[in-house]
């Protein structure tokens, strides 16, 4: 009991300083890093494993439209029936990678990942990664930098820029949610929501178009329910077919325009 007290207290001191302000230094090693400057993420290799793959995929064959993200974006390989249907027929690739952020994102760009490739269309999402040590200012920004990038190397694709998708409380090694983890959420859900308004902005209604879908993954009470989103972060096959239907509809039009 005591044991459990300790966590109970220790837990709500980190909620109060997650309330007063971002923890810096908790996911990054230099947490006074622009969200803009490219970084190669440190990790066991994982990264650079799959930026290879990714370098392969673009060198294996057409890509009429590309996704770029982070795990949110990878792991609709987990959904791989829906991809096939309303995907399959674009030529698609999956430039997603788990973990990745803003500065990530920027990195692969820079080493090659758009190189001899041309997609109709490329699908964007990046930041929720970014939303617990950075602003919205700055993860927009990042945003901006990357869609910058996209066009410079392809100068024919649309972007179809999403807005960040909704989180909740989560321990990410599955454990219980503590207030600390709720604190953490609610400020990264303040930060996602002003990103989300920044984004908005730059929709040109032409090369780059702005979609946010957040809400179908949210239920009346405005809650993430599990079956949508079991870790409260990532979607399950439930979230991928919602993402689907909703984004469909705007992909056809880019995907169809002269």
């Amino acid at each position: 009991m005591k044991f459990a007290s300790m966590q109970t207290a220790a837990g709500a001191l980190l909620a109060m300083a997650l309330l007063a302000g971002p923890v810096h230094g908790q996911a990054i090693s230099n947490p006074k890093e622009s969200a803009s400057v490219a970084v190669p993420k440190q990790d066991d290799g994982k990264f650079l494993k799959k930026h290879e793959i990714n370098l392969a995929r673009a060198r294996s064959g057409p890509v009429g439209l590309l996704f770029l993200g982070d795990s949110i974006t990878d792991n609709w390989r987990k959904a791989p029936e829906i991809w096939d249907k309303y995907y399959g027929k674009y030529q698609p690739a999956n430039f997603g990678i788990g973990g990745d952020r803003t500065q990530h994102v920027i990195w692969r760009i820079e080493h090659g990942e758009l190189d001899g490739i041309a997609p109709k269309v490329t699908v964007l999402m990046i930041g929720t990664n970014n939303s617990l040590d950075y602003s919205a200012a700055d993860i927009a920004a990042a945003n901006r930098k990357i869609i910058d990038m996209v066009h410079a190397r392809l100068p024919n694709t649309r972007v179809l820029l999403l807005g960040v998708f909704p989180r909740g409380p989560r321990d990410r090694f599955g454990g219980p949610v503590t207030p600390a983890f709720v604190a953490e959420a609610a400020q990264r859900m303040d930060t996602i929501r002003a990103v989300n308004a920044e984004l908005a902005r730059m929709d040109n209604g032409k090369t780059v178009r702005f979609l946010d879908i957040g809400k179908v993954f949210q239920g009346p009470d405005g809650r993430i329910p599990d079956a949508v989103m079991p870790d409260q972060l990532h979607p399950d096959a439930a979230g991928y077919q919602l993402w689907a239907d909703a984004m469909q509809p705007l992909l056809e039009e880019m995907m169809n325009a002269p």
